[in-house]
């Protein structure tokens, strides 16, 4: 779901399968949590990461990220990874992402990504395609 500041909020429940021994959210899995908002907030712009491989021949690949644990999430917490793409340039671009528990509006996790995109057989990096970067920098320019 996108809200009006462009920022893309994306619903999560943790699963047993999510804790560790302690019965916390393992830090590697916020890293999932976060993925899977991309990719959601991509899907909802209108861009299928499967079509971009086929009919644009690029793939996105984590460059690097900084990432801030704040407080743990616990089984059965409703959480929100709130995602804002905060800069784009010609073969990549930044995201925004935090980690927030849903009853007490906790931030969890704090982190900043950057994606570049890359050719899918030679794995160089490429131009984001012209009508996927238009969009984004819409987003971007626009306040996001």
């Amino acid at each position: 779901m996108t809200v009006p500041n462009n920022e893309f909020l994306w619903p999560i429940r943790v699963y047993y399968e999510d804790t560790d021994s302690g019965g916390v959210v393992y830090y590697a899995n916020y890293l999932k949590f976060m993925e899977r908002a991309r990719t959601e907030m991509l899907r909802s712009l209108g861009f299928e990461q499967d079509q971009l491989i086929e009919e644009q021949g690029v793939i996105f690949a984590v460059h690097s990220l900084s990432v801030q644990y704040k407080k743990p999430a616990v089984f059965n917490d409703e959480l929100i990874v709130k995602t804002k793409i905060s800069d784009c340039g010609r073969a990549s671009f930044d995201f925004s992402q935090s980690v927030v528990r849903v009853t007490d509006e906790a931030v969890l996790c704090l982190a900043e990504i950057k994606v570049a995109c890359l050719n899918a057989e030679k794995f160089t990096p490429k131009v984001i395609p012209e009508n996927m970067l238009s969009k984004i920098k819409q987003g971007v320019d626009s306040g996001s």
